[in-house]
C-alpha cells in the first residue's frame, strides 16, 4: 500500500503550486476587481507619489514585487499595474520594471504548470503519432518565432501564453527571453500612457486604453509580428522546395 501512495502523494505536491495559482486567480476575480481599477489608481494618486518621493528605491521594488505577484497568480489589475509603472517611474525607468515584473509572473507561472503537468504532457505528444504530435513538432522547428507571436499578437490572452509553452515543453530560457522581449513593444505603449495620466486625472477623465489598436501603434505591432513569422514561412517554402 505504502509503494501504491507514494506516487501519488509526489503527483499532488508536484501540482500544489499550479491548483494554488488556480485557486488564488479564482478567489481574486470576485475579491479585488473593484481594488485593482483605474478608480482605486485616481483616489490613491497622490499618496502613492508621496511615498515614491520619500522612499524611491523602496516604492520600485515594492511595485516590482506586487506587479509580479498580479501576474503569477493570474489576478486582475495587470493592465491599471503596468499604467501605474508609468505613471511613479515614467515611461523610463517604468517600463523596465513592467516588463521584468511581468516576465518575472509570468515565470512562476510557467514553472508552476511545467511540474505539474508540462514534462509528462510533452512527452505524451511528442510521442504522438496523429495531429497533435505533429503540431507539437512543428512548434520544436519554429519555437522562438512561435514564442515572439504569441507576445506580440494582442488578441493572445497572456494567461494562454504563460501556460501553453509549459504544456508543450518549452524550454525556460526561451521563454524567458521571448516573454521579455516580446512583451516589451505592448508595455512600452501602456507605459507611455501611464506617463501621461497625471494631465489625465487633473482633466477628470479617463486614459484611452485601446490606443493599442489605433494604426500608428497597431502598424509597428504587427510589422513586428510578419518580421517573427519570417522564419516560419521560409523555413515552410525552404521544406516543399526540398
Amino acid at each position: 500500500m505504502t509503494e501504491m501512495t507514494q506516487p501519488t502523494n509526489g503527483g499532488l505536491a508536484r501540482r500544489l503550486p499550479l491548483l494554488a495559482i488556480l485557486a488564488v486567480a479564482a478567489l481574486g476575480a470576485f475579491t479585488l476587481r473593484e481594488q485593482l481599477s483605474f478608480e482605486a489608481l485616481a483616489r490613491n494618486r497622490e499618496a502613492l507619489l508621496a511615498f515614491r518621493d520619500a522612499n524611491y528605491l523602496l516604492t520600485a521594488a515594492a511595485f516590482v514585487a506586487a506587479y509580479a505577484g498580479l501576474v503569477a497568480f493570474s489576478l486582475p489589475g495587470a493592465l491599471v499595474a503596468t499604467l501605474t509603472g508609468g505613471f511613479l517611474f515614467g515611461l523610463f525607468p517604468g517600463v523596465l520594471f513592467n516588463v521584468t515584473a511581468a516576465t518575472l509572473g509570468a515565470t512562476a507561472i510557467f514553472l508552476a504548470a511545467r511540474m505539474g503537468a508540462g514534462d509528462r504532457l510533452a512527452a505524451r505528444l511528442d510521442a504522438s503519432e496523429g495531429r497533435v504530435g505533429k503540431l507539437r513538432r512543428a512548434l520544436r522547428e519554429n519555437e522562438l518565432s512561435v514564442l515572439f507571436l504569441i507576445r506580440l499578437v494582442p488578441a493572445v490572452p497572456f494567461f494562454v501564453a504563460n501556460l501553453l509553452p509549459a504544456l508543450v515543453g518549452v524550454r525556460l530560457s526561451r521563454y524567458v527571453l521571448t516573454t521579455f522581449f516580446g512583451i516589451m513593444p505592448g508595455a512600452a505603449v501602456y507605459t507611455w500612457v501611464g506617463a501621461g495620466l497625471g494631465e489625465v486625472f487633473a482633466r477628470g477623465e479617463t486614459p484611452d486604453l485601446g490606443i493599442i489598436f489605433e494604426w500608428q501603434i497597431l502598424g509597428p505591432l504587427l510589422a513586428l509580428c510578419a518580421l517573427a513569422a519570417l522564419p516560419i514561412v521560409l523555413k515552410a517554402f525552404g521544406g516543399k522546395g526540398a
